[in-house]
């Protein structure tokens, strides 16, 4: 039988850019709904996957199970709970060996911590976090859906997914080689210390490379689509090199967070091939991955490469036109004679 994996991140969307940005906090509530939402997706074809979601301590995954659709059969994860990415992680690395599909709610820190681990097994993506550049905004139950669409091979999953890019980065510092990796953004901030972990200050920023960029995404993948859109399925990437507007040969205004739209300076734009590295020169600074700073450094060398072995999302529009397209929504019945 089809298997579906489902990873609900309770701290998505809830760090300090939805505060100092002024955007709308995405409680656990609506994270609540949007699971039941998801299960409830679950149920549209004849042959209902069967769905193991991973444990928290919010009561996400306890409320799923106790309302879940009666004729869907959902039980959790037997892991530790450590209230961290670790969870995500460990979730994730459970359903490379046993999902046919997974749906995960978070923002991009949560999609690329599931990627890491998810291996080749199609990913939906469904943005309830902060930064949300990879995920989509869909409906849980449209999502759902296409999940079990996937799981069931009623579409091929290499018709229903496209693969994503990711950034592979190498960090040589004082304190020895360090090794990190995001899927839309990868960015340095001029600030020795991690702090909150949101980078919400232009002047903080010195630059990156991005997988992806559109002016209506969020944080470097917004201030790169502004200078040249990047589709998720096209090859390579961007670096960017960012100074003082009132300085640099160009500028532009982009949403640097939620509710945070301001001017940035750009020194350079320059496209990248697959495997085609850009290399920062730094002295005291983060390195953040998909708007999150993870890594400090002092007089380092950062070696950022854009390569094709990102995770495989599916393509939720493509994937339920096609299984329309299959006759696999619609069920035929009999109907008895007319005398």
């Amino acid at each position: 039988m089809a298997h579906v994996g489902l990873i609900v991140n309770p701290s998505a969307g809830r760090d300090i850019r939805r505060l100092t940005g002024g955007a709308s906090v995405v409680d656990n509530y609506a994270k609540r709904s949007a699971t039941m939402c998801v299960l409830d997706g679950l149920t549209a074809l004849a042959e209902t996957p069967t769905v193991e979601i991973m444990p928290e301590k919010t009561g996400i995954a306890e409320h799923a199970i106790d309302e879940a659709p009666s004729d869907l059969d959902i039980s959790k994860i037997d892991m530790s709970v450590d209230e961290s990415a670790t969870d995500t992680r460990r979730a994730a690395a459970h359903f490379r060996e046993t999902a046919d599909a997974v749906v995960v709610l978070g923002g991009d820190g949560t999609t690329r911590d599931t990627a890491l681990e998810l291996g080749d097994v199609p990913l939906v993506s469904v943005s309830t976090g902060t930064n949300n550049v990879v995920p989509t905004p869909i409906d849980g139950t449209v999502a759902g859906a296409a999940a079990a669409v996937v799981a069931t091979g009623l579409v091929d999953p290499a018709d229903a997914t496209t693969r994503h890019g990711r950034i592979d980065v190498h960090a040589d510092d004082v304190n020895g080689e360090q090794e990190l990796t995001g899927l839309a953004a990868i960015g340095i901030t001029d600030r020795p210390f991690v702090g909150t972990r949101a980078i919400v200050d232009p002047t903080d920023i010195v630059g990156g490379v991005v997988s992806r960029a559109h002016p209506a995404a969020i944080g470097l993948t917004s201030i790169a689509g502004c200078v040249k859109p990047l589709a998720p399925d096209e090859p390579g990437g961007a670096a960017l090199r960012i100074g003082d507007p009132e300085e640099t040969p160009m500028s532009v205004r982009g949403v640097l967070a939620p509710g945070m739209t301001t001017t940035v300076g750009l020194k350079s734009h320059e496209a990248l091939d697959w495997d085609e590295s850009a290399t920062f020169r730094i002295k005291n600074s983060v390195i953040g991955a998909d708007g999150e700073r993870e890594v400090e450094l002092a007089d380092a060398a950062v070696t950022m490469t854009p390569t094709a072995d990102g995770p495989r999302l599916v393509d939720v529009d493509t994937t339920l036109a096609a299984a329309s397209t299959a006759g696999g929504l619609v069920t035929d019945r009999a109907l008895p004679e007319e005398h």
